[in-house]
């Protein structure tokens, strides 16, 4: 006898077949109990009657409770009227695990009492499925950029300096010197660039930073692309592209999943479409104006004012050319506006705001030097950083790409702590 998973049943029809999983869901009357299985690929409904189990057998099968863990043979039956079109007749069960008392019942329940069950949380069919859409992210990230001739190289979690500001620093011990969680792979993406010509890394990056919105996380992670002898136009096209893969990936794979359980409108992301339109962020700031916003030339956009922006188009938009001060010490300035840098933003529609931040890289030693300078950085831990510039500096431009932003605008959801397994923020680290 064959034991598939709920996801492949469809082959075996009209066969008998063993099931292991947990009980989701049970129902039904004296006579006929409905057992909903999940086993991790989808759920199928069991069929159990009392004149096939006998009274005893039936009396344990009505007693199983939400997540205990069994062992189920039966049946496949094509059933268009079952969840997934089929359906388990059952002639025999076995319980694994027993679950007494499951806290998360089938109602309504606030964030403040499933963030401390996220271990359990997970095993809910909308947790489920944007956690599956993230795996295709993921994968469709690496895909398309490995077929794009980038080499994946993995950058280091322990870092002597900071990459993006030093207030958003998590310090640690790193045997009696100090060292801090990486804000980014990008510095060390450079030195890869340098090597191997298109490059990218891929992990967890951590900030320190005291906020609450639904758009932050205190450990998070990102893809961040870097190309040898590319400028900033060079960065949109591959930014524009790499979502518009994913977005299509996404949609090829689960257009099921965001229509019946995420309740997605899957038209919204079938507008991601290359080229996205292009913002100078002169032309932003008058746009934020003209929508009713107090917004100073020279300032870095906050989330109302990404969502004012984002909403005025059908896809994601490149907003580039910020001020020099809004922007990290590393980018490079526009050589025909010095007030501006060669940086982009991409912001997701919809009012969701950046998703992608990057730009060319400065490849000046003299200019880098004094950026270090006047950021208040100290030059020691750079000094790797400044080699780059001085044995064979080449212009470059990449980004960094938010997993749980893209995911969170992919599937609707509202905050990005359900668009990571174990989120951590400001004052939550468990479980």
């Amino acid at each position: 006898m064959t034991e598939p998973s709920i996801a492949g049943i469809g082959a075996h029809a009209d066969r008998d077949v063993t099931l292991r999983g947990w009980v989701y869901n049970s129902r039904g009357s004296r006579k006929v109990r409905f057992l909903m299985l999940r086993d991790g690929t989808g759920i199928i409904q069991c069929v159990g009657g009392a004149g096939d189990l006998g009274e005893e057998r039936f009396a344990a099968l009505a007693a199983l409770t939400q997540e205990s863990c069994v062992r189920v043979t039966g049946r496949v039956r094509v059933d268009d009227r079952a969840p997934g079109g089929h359906e388990l007749i059952l002639s025999d069960f076995a319980l694994l695990g027993a679950s007494d008392d499951y806290p998360i019942t089938p109602k309504e329940h606030g964030i403040e009492f499933l963030l401390p069950r996220r271990h359990l949380w997970l095993r809910s069919r909308k947790q489920h499925a944007v956690l599956t859409v993230r795996a295709t992210v993921i994968a469709a990230v690496h895909e398309f950029l490995q077929r794009e001739g980038f080499l994946h190289v993995d950058a280091p979690v322990f870092t002597p300096s900071a990459v993006e500001g030093t207030t958003t620093l998590f310090e640690v011990e790193y045997f009696g010197d100090k060292a801090y969680l990486t804000q980014s792979g990008q510095l060390y993406n450079e030195a890869a660039a340098a090597a191997f010509g298109k490059v990218y890394c891929f992990g967890p990056s951590f900030r320190a930073e005291k906020s609450k919105t639904r758009r932050h996380l205190t450990e998070f992670w990102q893809v961040e692309p870097e190309m040898a002898f590319a400028d900033l136009e060079d960065t949109m096209v591959l930014a524009e592209n790499l979502i518009e893969f994913v977005a299509a990936r996404v949609l090829e794979r689960h257009r099921d999943l965001l229509a019946g359980v995420l309740e997605r409108d899957a038209a919204r992301l079938e507008a991601v479409r290359a080229p996205f339109p292009r913002l100078h962020y002169d032309e932003a700031v008058a746009r934020l104006r003209e929508a009713g916003r107090d917004f100073a030339w020279g300032g870095d956009l906050g989330a109302e004012d990404e969502a004012v922006l984002s909403e005025q188009f059908d896809r994601p938009v490149h907003l580039h050319h910020f001020p020099v001060e809004a922007k990290a010490f590393y980018m490079a300035p526009d050589p025909e506006d010095p007030r501006c840098s060669l940086s982009v933003d991409v912001l997701a529609p919809e009012g969701r705001g950046e998703i992608v931040g990057g730009g060319q890289r400065a490849d000046d030693l003299a200019f880098l030097e004094a950026q270090l300078e006047k950021h208040g950085l100290p030059r020691e831990p750079y000094e790797w950083y400044l080699d780059l510039r001085r044995y064979g500096t080449f212009p470059h431009s990449g980004f960094g790409l938010g997993i749980e932003r893209l995911v969170a605008w992919l599937t609707g959801r509202h905050h990005i702590r359900e668009c990571i397994p174990f989120p951590r923020l400001m004052r939550s680290i468990s479980p």
